[in-house]
C-alpha cells in the first residue's frame, strides 16, 4: 500500500510538471530539424528548366515538348515534385505550334509597369531542326508568374532573322541585352545582341563563342543554352557544349572582362568545362542550367538538367536537378561536381515553409 501511493504521488507530480511545459506540436518537431532536400527536383520532363523565386514560392517551367508550356509552384524546393503543373500557355499556330524548347521566365518593365517575359523556342510540325526553330516571347497581364499570358512577338534581329534557340536576357548596366544560340558555319554558336524593349532587338547580332575546344565537340559541335551569371558583382554567360544526346553534355564559361558587352574581345572562354558528368554519382550529360537566388538573397544556385545513364539522351526521362553554387578565391563561380540522388542537400536559405 505505502508503495502504491509513493507510485500515485510521483505520478501526479510529473503530470503538474507536464503541464506546465508549453506545449510541443509536431511542427516543432520538424522545424527544429534542419531541412533538407533531394533531387531530382522534378523526376520527369525535367529537361531545359528554369526557375525563380518570388513572393513566397518559387516557379519551376521546364521543357515539356508538343504545343504546351507548363509551370508548377510551391513554397519549399522540395515541394516542387509533388506540385500541380499548371498549363500557361498553348499555341497551335502553324509556324510556331510545335517542339517547344527551353522556356525562360524573366521579371522586365514593360510599357505597363513591371511585367513577366516568358522565351521559348518552336517551330512548326518538322524534324528539321536546324531550319524551322525560332525565339518567341509572351508577356504576361500583371505579375503572377503564373499569367495570363499573351503572345507578344518572335524575337529575331531583322538584318539576319536565321533559325535559333535557346534565347535568354541579360541585364546589365540598365539596358537589355539579347543571348541565343544559333546555327552558323561553325555548328551552334553564341551570339548577343542590343534590345530595346523585352521583345525587340535593335540592333545587329554578335557573335562572342563558337564550338573551338575538343570538348565542346562530342558528337556534335555546340554552344547552346547560353544564360546570365553575376556571381560576386561580376559578370559571366554560362552555356552548355556538345550534343544533349551523350553523357558528355556539359556546361562551359565566358568571363567578361570589361567594357562594351556587344565587342566579342571582352568575353574570355574557360579553357576547360566548369561542370560535368561524374559517373561516380551516377549523372551523366548536366546542362541546360538556369540559375536563382535564394529566398534570403544570400545564395546563388544552378538548377540543370541530367541523365541517370551514360545512354540517357534528349528525352522526357532528363530529370531537374539543383545544387547551392560556392566561389573560387579568384571570384569566379565554383560549380562542383553534379551530386548523386541520394545526398541530402540542406534548403537554400531563408525557406521557411514545411513541404506540402
Amino acid at each position: 500500500m505505502r508503495r502504491t501511493r509513493l507510485i500515485r504521488r510521483l505520478g501526479w507530480a510529473l503530470l503538474v510538471t507536464l503541464l506546465a511545459l508549453p506545449p510541443v506540436t509536431l511542427t516543432d518537431t520538424v522545424m527544429s530539424q534542419e531541412p533538407t532536400f533531394r533531387n531530382p527536383v522534378l523526376a520527369f520532363r525535367g529537361a531545359d528548366p528554369w526557375m525563380v523565386y518570388h513572393e513566397g514560392n518559387y516557379y519551376l517551367i521546364t521543357t515539356s515538348g508538343g504545343s504546351e508550356l507548363f509551370m508548377r509552384r510551391s513554397p519549399t524546393i522540395g515541394g516542387l515534385q509533388s506540385a500541380r503543373p499548371v498549363r500557361v500557355w498553348q499555341d497551335y499556330t502553324a509556324d510556331r505550334c510545335c517542339n517547344m524548347w527551353a522556356p525562360e521566365l524573366h521579371l522586365l518593365d514593360g510599357p505597363n509597369g513591371p511585367r513577366w517575359y516568358l522565351y521559348y523556342t518552336a517551330g512548326p510540325v518538322s524534324q528539321d531542326f536546324g531550319k524551322t526553330q525560332h525565339t518567341h516571347v509572351l508577356e504576361s497581364e500583371g505579375t503572377d508568374p503564373l499569367g495570363p499570358y499573351t503572345y507578344k512577338a518572335r524575337v529575331y534581329d531583322p538584318n539576319h532573322d536565321t533559325p535559333q534557340l535557346d534565347g535568354s536576357i541579360l541585364q546589365w548596366e540598365g539596358e537589355l541585352y539579347f543571348l541565343v544560340s544559333v546555327w552558323d558555319e561553325y555548328g551552334q554558336s553564341l551570339y548577343i545582341a542590343p534590345m530595346s524593349n523585352p521583345w525587340t532587338i535593335s540592333g545587329d547580332r554578335v557573335r562572342i563563342s563558337s564550338p573551338t575546344y575538343p570538348w565542346e565537340r562530342h558528337l556534335f559541335t555546340v554552344n547552346e543554352g547560353p544564360v546570365a551569371l553575376i556571381h560576386d558583382d561580376r559578370l559571366f554567360i554560362i552555356y552548355s557544349a556538345s550534343a544533349c544526346w551523350g553523357p558528355e553534355y556539359k556546361l562551359g564559361m565566358l568571363t567578361f572582362t570589361g567594357g562594351d558587352v556587344l565587342d566579342p574581345a571582352v568575353w574570355v572562354k574557360h579553357p576547360e568545362p566548369v561542370f560535368e558528368q561524374s559517373p561516380e554519382n551516377g549523372v551523366y550529360g548536366p546542362g541546360h542550367n538556369g540559375f536563382f537566388k535564394s529566398p534570403d538573397g544570400t545564395e546563388d544556385w544552378i538548377i540543370y538538367h541530367a541523365n541517370n545513364s551514360p545512354s540517357g539522351g534528349c528525352d522526357n526521362r532528363r530529370t531537374t536537378r539543383a545544387q547551392p553554387l560556392t566561389s573560387n578565391e579568384d571570384g569566379t563561380p565554383n560549380f562542383g561536381v553534379p551530386v548523386s540522388l541520394d545526398t541530402e542537400l540542406p534548403v537554400p536559405s531563408g525557406e521557411q515553409a514545411v513541404n506540402p
